[in-house]
């Protein structure tokens, strides 16, 4: 079975918790002793039903508020796939949180409520989900049972969207109504939305084709570590295991390692199971080579025409994601990929209005949960790809180098 990861985003109250409490209930996935947790936390609310929200808000601050607060991780399967679930943040204070949930999966889910339609926070999380280049986006109408199961409600807010949408860069999109409350929609098709002839949510989310979605063209292999068994057995064993990024790689494939520009031919490629005849993404490999040439930690391996960027001068979008802002002349760390690197902060071009899309050319600083284009100098070169071709090789986090906090997240737009 593959593996699905997807992020929820919504406004506060549009019922992604419940969502996803419905989710794991009507798949299976929650244990009894869970459930009786549930119940008699739901009993002594008041409420007269199960709630299930309160399988995923875990933390007291998001039970006594009703809001969420962290991303909120959860796992499940069915017989067709596997599911990892990050239950994001909708409020705009927590934007960061969202963006950290969002940057690795494969779709994304945005809930509406089907009273209030798109509001502001449903533009911000759509635009950011375009901005992070998540290859799905389903548009959920939630709460369709507080508006009668009405079709012409669900029509307005589904071409309300779609007109925004045209303005992003989403390359698959599905609107589906459901009432997470009541389970229509959710894993079974409503009998309430006749006129409704698309699929669940869980059938499109076991269904959804990602396998396309990866980059099989690029080959990029950073090293992660290299092997050397210290056996009089295997003294000659030399190994470079890391996961691949990009591309696909096969026994005698011709390969080039950055920085060194050094050459040499694949021999074997192996996982933890034994030996493969090809790697590809997101698959954790050991590397072998007929040539014994230095190849360390942080290095690339990819083929001799078709190789990263070696850039030491970078333009990115910046998520800042700490209280104190980030402004030009400032020194932090960054690590991409397996590698890490001092670098300076040359200029703040912009700090892009996620709400309006307006471009504050004035602005000085970058602060808590704002996003903006940066220009970094990097001490020594990164192996980079722009954001847009390869998710993994084109984004990377930076370090405050006297704290080690992870202060901000970046996707590259232009490398040199």
């Amino acid at each position: 079975m593959d593996l699905l990861r997807f992020a929820t985003a919504g406004s506060v109250d549009d019922g992604k918790s419940t969502l996803i409490g419905r989710l794991l209930y009507d798949s299976k996935a929650i244990f009894e002793d869970q459930l009786e947790a549930v119940e008699q936390t739901s009993r002594a609310k008041g409420y007269d039903y199960t709630n299930l929200a309160l399988l995923t808000d875990g933390l007291r601050a998001e039970r006594e508020q009703g809001i969420t607060i962290d991303v909120a991780y959860r796992y499940f399967a069915t017989p067709k796939r596997k599911f990892i679930i990050a239950d994001t943040p909708g409020h705009i204070q927590y934007t960061r949180n969202m963006v950290t949930g969002a940057s690795n999966v494969d779709l994304a889910l945005i809930l509406v409520d089907a009273r209030n339609g798109i509001v502001e926070q449903t533009r911000r999380h759509a635009f950011l989900v375009s901005l992070l280049r998540v290859p799905h986006l389903v548009l959920c109408v939630n709460k369709m049972d507080l508006v009668g199961y009405d079709q012409v409600v669900f029509d307005k807010i589904k071409q309300e969207f779609l007109g925004f949408a045209t303005k992003l860069t989403i390359p698959d999109l599905e609107v589906i109504p459901i009432s997470a409350l009541e389970g229509d929609n959710v894993v079974q098709r409503s009998t309430n939305m006749p006129w409704y002839d698309g699929p669940s949510l869980l059938h499109h989310l076991e269904n959804v084709h990602i396998a396309s979605d990866r980059n099989l063209v690029d080959v990029r292999l950073p090293v992660q570590y290299v092997i050397r068994p210290q056996s009089n057995e295997f003294h000659d064993y030399r190994g470079y295991a890391g996961q691949m990024v990009g591309g696909v790689l096969k026994p005698g494939d011709e390969i080039m390692v950055l920085p060194s520009g050094m050459t040499s031919h694949v021999s074997h490629i192996e996982t933890a199971d034994g030996p493969v005849e090809e790697a590809f993404p997101p698959m954790s490999v050991t590397v072998r080579l007929t040539d014994d040439i230095d190849v360390s930690r942080g290095d690339m391996i990819c083929r001799p025409h078709n190789a990263p960027r070696s850039a030491q001068d970078i333009d990115a979008m910046v998520c800042w994601m700490v209280d104190e802002p980030l402004r030009p002349g400032q020194r932090i760390l960054v690590k991409h990929t397996t590698r890490w690197a001092k670098a300076i902060v040359k200029r703040l071009h912009y700090q892009l209005d996620v709400n309006t899309l307006h471009r504050n050319m004035s602005a000085e600083e970058l602060k808590l949960n704002e996003i903006g284009r940066v220009s970094l100098r990097i001490a020594q070169p990164l192996f980079v790809d722009e954001y847009a071709r390869n998710r993994l090789t084109g984004g990377f986090i930076i370090v405050d180098e006297a704290t080690n906090v992870t202060v901000g997240a970046a996707m590259v737009v232009d490398a040199s």
